[in-house]
């Protein structure tokens, strides 16, 4: 289930919601009770490791007792 952004016209207030349906109801601002919440853009981060590798296989470190990018 997505969690969404949901900011109140009325007061600003901005709810994050988990919904079951990018279709449902939008929820009711609980600070000031405005039923007419408006959908914002959210962003979102992605984490990408890459496999460790030896001193000997990295080509873009010169240093011999290993990468520290890497844990090889």
């Amino acid at each position: 289930m997505p969690i969404f952004e949901y900011k109140c016209p009325a007061c600003g207030f901005i709810n994050e919601v988990l919904v079951k349906s990018a279709s449902s109801v939008p929820p009711v601002c609980p600070q000031c009770g405005q039923k007419k919440t408006e959908k914002q853009f959210s962003s979102f981060t992605a984490v990408v490791r890459e496999p460790a590798h030896s001193a000997s296989q990295c080509r873009r470190c010169p240093n011999a007792g290993g990468c520290p990018n890497f844990d090889g």
